[in-house]
């Protein structure tokens, strides 16, 4: 009997919850289902006109001076004090002696030399005065116009075969050709100043021994300079000798005016660039300055100028039509480090102005608009 009285309890307590929660299930099913807003990203877009561009290439060298010399020794001896001090920053007018290298004992076999000569001269002198009588008295002017202290004069015009064949069989030829050699030799002991300039390197002191094809120093002009710049070989023929370029420091604080003096005719095999030289002057121009060139090489009508970074499997754009972003296929014509020049574009094509994260074509988006 009490087992019946269980199981009864058991099977209301199982149709009661039963019921419980089929009511429940019911009451949910009524319920709306919660809905979730949809992601809208806001972007920045331009209005597209086209208009003439100037294609400007963008590329950067190092100055270095149009006059430069390097400073060698032909002669050996000991480096004398000058009136200048031998030292980087000493600045020299044209004529100007830079390097003095002592020469008194080349100096005194020179003397030697030029007695030599005019002795052999003079033991000839009887000789000439009988078989050239009418040659004596232009050699007699060349003795007395001879003087060891100076430059040694031409020797006198030879008037017939007899005369030159005498006056070599003497050795006569042979020692005054010695003797301008030696004065030949003996200017390479002072350097002057070709031009007006200022040493940028001094490797030797005053007292330092001195040795042929030895490296002194270093001489420039620092009044002119030129740059050389890379451009690709694509552009070579849109560039001419004599255009204006505009040149800036890298913090673009500073501008000069240059223009381009010669254009290499070689395409550089690895680089696939052509060397363009451009001459500039001005104030705050150094040797070594790194400097940025800006070489306008036409104008591109029709075109636009959009970000490096918006560009996309490199001819392809964002724009968004509708609030929602496409992606159009336009047509690169020109690019620097900072942009590219494309053709292609609508006029009033609403341009992705700002990359977006994970933009791709059917993206809900909501341009940005400002209010103040």
């Amino acid at each position: 009997m009490i087992r019946k009285l269980i199981a009864a309890a058991l099977s209301i307590v199982l149709i009661i919850g039963s019921f419980m929660i089929a009511i429940n299930l019911i009451k949910n099913k009524r319920k709306p289902k919660p809905t979730f807003n949809k992601i809208v990203k806001t972007v920045f877009v331009e209005n597209v006109t086209n208009k003439t561009i100037p294609l400007v290439i963008i590329s950067s060298g190092t100055l270095e001076a149009k006059d430069k010399i390097e400073l060698f020794s032909e002669v050996q001896g000991v480096l004398e004090k000058n009136n200048k001090e031998f030292k980087q920053g000493t600045s020299f007018k044209k004529g100007e002696t830079i390097i003095k290298i002592n020469s008194d004992e080349f100096f005194a076999n020179l003397q030697a030399q030029k007695s030599n000569l005019f002795n052999s001269i003079t033991a000839i002198m009887p000789d000439i005065r009988l078989d050239f009588a009418d040659e004596y008295q232009k050699w007699n002017t060349y003795l007395q116009h001879f003087n060891v202290q100076k430059t040694t004069p031409k020797l006198p015009d030879f008037t017939s075969e007899k005369e030159k064949f005498f006056i070599s069989g003497r050795g006569i030829l042979t020692a005054y050709y010695n003797v301008k050699n030696l004065e030949a030799k003996l200017k390479k002991y002072t350097l002057k100043a070709p031009f007006n300039g200022i040493l940028t390197e001094a490797l030797v002191n005053p007292g330092t021994l001195i040795r042929p094809g030895q490296k002194l120093g270093e001489f420039i002009n620092p009044t002119t300079y030129e740059i050389g710049v890379s451009v690709k070989s694509e552009y070579q023929n849109l560039l001419q000798v004599n255009k204006h370029v505009k040149l800036q420091n890298l913090n673009k604080t500073k501008f000069w005016n240059g223009k381009v003096v010669r254009i290499n005719g070689k395409v550089d095999t690895q680089t696939q660039t052509v060397n363009v030289y451009i001459q500039v002057s001005g104030k705050g121009l150094k040797e070594g300055q790194y400097l940025e060139a800006e070489l306008q090489v036409k104008n591109e009508t029709d075109a636009f100028e959009v970000s490096r970074n918006l560009l996309v499997d490199k001819n392809k754009l964002y724009v968004v039509k509708d609030s929602v972003l496409d992606l159009i296929t336009v047509q690169p014509v020109f690019e620097n480090p900072n942009y590219f020049v494309v053709k292609g574009l609508p006029n009033n094509t609403k341009l992705l102005s700002k990359p977006v994260p994970g933009a791709h074509a059917g993206m809900l988006v909501k341009i940005y608009k400002d209010h103040n």
